[in-house]
């Protein structure tokens, strides 16, 4: 899948930028041009949707078997690209009210809508009900709004009707797991900062490495990006992210890793997901 969002509807941290992408060998590339390379490289079956000089969504449908499952939807102008699997999609199906057919991209839909609109609970609250291993980049064209996430997490209830040496076994399994396919079990979603500016998002690195150059790193597990809040950790929503540069082989910064930072804390965080709490996030 392949998101980019103009910068004027998406603030990601400054620190993604690196200074080193317009004096190496290769410089960061227009959104069009990305967007033509990732249209490249599955010429038969991508589909894109743009939405003037704002954003563009591409989406790859799958021809065959897939490890992780890619989904793509658009309702009442808003569009979710989704990547893996929700453990729990009929509760949360019921829970919502929609039908049982609904699938993870159309459930993500709605639980952005009920949280843009009513705001029952934090935004990190509603990520952390979720239960699956999955990214998903939701865009409300009509607000101009970027709402993305990747999850890694181990189904609650299975862990709770195993045995102590059970639990760990899924802990060693878990722990090669990994160290073999990356802390987000496999599930991988990439960003990056286009020569204009632009957010770029994906699952795959290497359109991410020739669009945005060096200004580029993994997006973090655990965490939420919203357009107007930016970066946060919904597992601790309480505490602040840090940027801890990135050096590639050739020694250049190579955009920044963001973890949580445990040292420090924020003054609140927003209770409701309208669009002037989400703002809050900005002020904290």
């Amino acid at each position: 899948m392949l998101a980019i969002f103009h910068q004027t509807f998406a603030h990601p941290p400054e620190e993604l930028k690196s200074p080193a992408s317009f004096s190496g060998s290769k410089a960061p590339k227009l959104p069009q041009e990305t967007l033509n390379d990732f249209i490249s490289r599955h010429p038969l079956n991508t589909f894109s949707v743009n939405f003037g000089q704002a954003a563009v969504l591409a989406y790859v449908s799958p021809q065959s078997f897939s490890v992780h499952q890619r989904l793509f939807c658009g309702f009442d102008e808003i569009y979710c690209l989704f990547l893996g699997s929700l453990n729990n999609l009929c509760a949360l199906n019921k829970q919502y009210g929609l039908s049982k057919g609904s699938n993870e991209a159309m459930f993500l839909i709605e639980a952005y809508r009920t949280l843009r609109d009513r705001g029952p609970y934090p935004a990190d609250q509603v990520i952390k009900d979720l239960d699956g291993s999955f990214a998903f980049v939701v865009y409300d064209s009509r607000a101009g709004a970027v709402f993305a996430a990747l999850v890694y997490s181990l189904s609650l209830n299975e862990l709770l009707s195993k045995s102590l040496c059970e639990l760990l076994q899924i802990a060693l399994k878990d722990w090669f797991l990994i160290i073999k396919q990356g802390a987000d079990g496999g599930v991988k979603l990439y960003w990056g900062i286009a020569a204009d500016g632009s957010v770029v998002i994906s699952d795959d690195v290497d359109v991410i490495k020739e669009g945005c150059a060096k200004s580029y790193a993994p997006f973090p597990t655990g965490c939420m990006f919203h357009s107007e809040g930016g970066l946060m950790s919904f597992e601790h929503p309480m505490n602040k992210m840090k940027a801890m540069p990135r050096i590639d082989s050739e020694g250049a910064m190579c955009g920044a890793n963001f973890k949580v930072d445990v040292y420090t804390r924020v003054n609140s965080i927003p209770r409701r997901g309208s669009e002037a709490n989400w703002a809050e996030w900005d002020t904290n």
